[in-house]
């Protein structure tokens, strides 16, 4: 076993690669669709909770005045950061030739897909009145409307949908060669379908060399998207005079967490996946060993910005960002100040451990703990801010109601719906790229 790529370079070859990752195509059996079926029911239960909301209006939710952001924001803020994972995993760590994301980059592209088109959703799940959501694109009408530019949330929507078409692009490039095996090994429609996808590919030493330049053209667009578009979500906070949020430190805190959130979310992907599709000679424990470290380093940044921010608040010596920051630690939202803590930043720097980065069920157990950290990292920015403003008269309280809980759940379940549906029409690891880190046959294992 090779440590630098992690592919079992003697029992891998380029002919049963190709076998091999097309085998998890085939048809599924009944434990899939059983999943795929629970996953629908959840989702569609969380439909129905939005069309209890849209019949009766926003007062069946917890949002209230003050807090007139609850779960629905701080539920876009989180599916927007798992996005990231997938642009750090295929763009950057490609463009600087990081050899063991190649098994695992066709995974994280797709999570940062399917989280982007969760997280669009929550902007219209919040809307009073959705069906009027076109009035925030610059289009010229009668009525003389025309979208606040100064707004930030006017900056969210050409943000994510910038960072959508990009990672489509992306992601469906990525894809070509790996679609012409696929095609040539299908017929009927299949054969049609994959082929379309594929975009003519023949594998000729001129569209390998126009294939490669454009990888690289797309890897340096999507690699900025990383740092801009979360910067640009964090500024619906930064951009308002709210104490807890209008600080300099939101841009870098919010990437960093993104991509935190992202990295352990592509693990409690990928890890289930290598079971299933019985994939460990390709995602081998090193990849999953690496992509713990990496949670180290996010990990330790964030506990540097959770202690700057105290900080911050006790040296300005102002009197409502120190109240502020004195109800987050010990107020009616402590505990979830401390589960963040605990589970963001205690919790991967178990990773320091060569024991533990090497076992799966504690990989999994630490990537599960951090997501809810930073699920409810964005929960305590968000309400307390809002929830223990300026005037102690307005201060409350803000429990969420079934609605909420109902589209958070359905929000997860639409996700991995997406995901599994991926999972058996396309091929969930990259066959070229690992084919790539395979030295050259032997004379001796040729059959010429």
């Amino acid at each position: 076993m090779s440590r630098e790529t992690g592919v079992d370079r003697y029992t891998l070859n380029y002919s049963n690669i190709d076998v091999d990752l097309v085998r998890t195509m085939q048809p599924a059996g009944k434990l899939y669709y059983t999943v795929l079926v629970i996953l629908a029911a959840i989702a569609g239960w969380g439909g129905y909770a939005w069309s209890v909301q849209l019949r009766l209006g926003l007062g069946v939710a917890g949002i209230t005045w003050p807090v007139g952001w609850g779960f629905y924001i701080t539920t876009f803020v989180f599916w927007v950061g798992i996005a990231h994972s997938g642009t750090l995993i295929s763009a950057v760590l490609f463009l600087f030739r990081v050899r063991w994301r190649s098994p695992i980059y066709r995974s994280a592209e797709a999570v940062t897909v399917f989280a982007v088109m969760t997280a669009g959703l929550f902007p219209l799940i919040h809307m009073g009145r959705p069906w009027v959501a076109y009035w925030l694109m610059p289009y010229p009408q009668m009525g003389g409307l025309f979208p606040n530019f100064r707004s930030p949330l006017v900056w969210d929507v050409f943000a994510i949908s910038t960072y959508l078409t990009v990672s489509v692009l992306f992601f469906v490039t990525g894809m070509a060669p790996d679609l012409a095996i696929v095609r040539d090994r299908t017929v009927g429609w299949r054969n049609k379908v994959y082929g379309l996808l594929a975009q003519g590919w023949q594998g000729t030493d001129r569209q390998w060399k126009h294939y490669t330049a454009a990888y690289v053209f797309l890897a340096a667009l999507a690699t900025p998207l990383v740092i801009s578009v979360h910067s640009i979500v964090s500024w619906d906070f930064a951009m308002s005079i709210i104490p807890g949020w209008h600080t300099a430190i939101f841009p870098p805190y919010f990437v960093a967490g993104a991509i935190h959130s992202g990295l352990a979310m592509v693990l409690l992907i990928v890890i289930p996946m290598r079971r299933i599709f019985n994939l460990q000679p390709y995602i081998t424990g090193e990849h999953l060993a690496n992509m713990s470290k990496m949670l180290i380093f996010t990990g330790l940044i964030l506990g540097y910005a959770y202690g700057i921010e105290f900080f911050i608040a006790w040296y300005s010596n102002n009197v409502y960002e120190r109240s502020l920051f004195f109800y987050r630690a010990f107020g009616d939202y402590a505990w979830a100040l401390w589960l963040l803590v605990a589970c963001n930043v205690l919790g991967p720097s178990l990773f320091v451990f060569r024991r533990v980065r090497h076992s799966i069920p504690a990989i999994v157990a630490i990537s599960v703990f951090v997501n809810v950290g930073m699920f409810f990292e964005r929960f305590v920015i968000i309400v307390t801010s809002l929830g223990h403003s300026f005037d102690p008269f307005t201060w409350k309280v803000y429990v969420p109601r079934w609605p909420e809980v109902s589209i958070l759940a359905g929000s997860f379940a639409w996700f991995f719906l997406l995901f599994l549906i991926f999972a058996k029409l396309f091929p969930v690891v990259s066959m070229w790229e690992v084919k790539e880190q395979l030295p050259l046959p032997r004379k001796e294992d040729t059959h010429a």
